[in-house]
């Protein structure tokens, strides 16, 4: 969207909700899903870190979503979590908080609500596990 950078976005749409259609429901989904219409609804991704929510000008979303990857440029009321990235393009309007890891916002985009930096948990390093594992080693070492 910015300057032609993928990043972790797939170009690949596996379900659709056109401009005319209007969903009443949650929708769980994998893979891509771009929104030209309404949900009235939750928006989740399955368990899949790559699945991809994109929302266009058009697009429509009142209540949460929890996606690892956004890209908005249409209307969301209610809360969004962006586990991994959230890209804002200058038509997005959020009625709610952000939570987000990245996040990329155009001049126009708006959010009326809190952003949120939530950083992924990183895995310990090498060192930090030699630490916790040194003093069980010691123990068990010094009660023979």
């Amino acid at each position: 969207m910015f300057g032609g950078r993928k990043g972790h976005r797939t170009e690949r749409i596996d379900t659709l909700v056109g401009q005319s259609t209007e969903v009443t429901g949650d929708v769980v989904f994998s893979g891509g899903l771009h929104i030209d219409g309404a949900v009235n609804g939750n928006v989740q991704a399955a368990d899949d870190s790559n699945s991809v929510l994109t929302i266009s000008e058009n697009g429509r979303v009142e209540g949460e979503v929890r996606v690892p990857h956004v890209v908005l440029n249409g209307q969301v009321i209610g809360d969004v979590y962006a586990a991994e990235r959230i890209e804002l393009a200058a038509k997005a309007r959020v009625q709610g908080n952000v939570y987000y890891n990245l996040i990329e916002m155009a001049m126009g985009a708006e959010v009326n609500g809190s952003l949120v930096h939530q950083a992924l948990e990183q895995p310990k390093t090498l060192k930090e596990k030699e630490k916790l594992v040194e003093p069980v080693m010691q123990t068990a070492a010094s009660s023979d």
